[in-house]
């Protein structure tokens, strides 16, 4: 896919999370763009499976697993079940709860020794 591509592909993700008011916090009418950080998070959290496909031909899966690990996972039980199927359809867990356990306990660990 070339760069002009995944740029269309950006824009037309942003574009849906404004018309969606999944970015209710931020003007929109200056939003051109979006960091990856926010974009994954919000694509995932509010988008459908879609969009998603589209998030992982524009961004790398290591750098949205990243972000998810980063951004999501933390939220614990806010988004348990979502964060459950992630683990378990796009990111390969056999035991996903097993895997969500453990990834909130390192978290929480990392921040301790921080």
């Amino acid at each position: 896919m070339t760069k002009e591509e995944k740029n269309i592909i950006r824009k037309k993700l942003v574009r849906q999370l404004i018309d969606e008011n999944c970015l209710w916090s931020y003007d929109t009418s200056k939003i051109t763009d979006l960091p990856d950080e926010l974009l994954v998070e919000k694509v995932l959290v509010y988008l459908d499976l879609k969009e998603i496909k589209d998030l992982f031909n524009i961004l790398s899966y290591r750098k949205i697993k990243s972000i998810w690990k980063e951004r999501l996972v933390p939220q614990g039980e806010y988004y348990y079940m979502l964060n459950r199927f992630f683990a378990w359809y796009y990111f390969g867990a056999k035991k996903p709860d097993a895997y969500l356990k453990n990834l909130e306990t390192r978290h929480f660990k990392k921040l301790w020794k921080d």
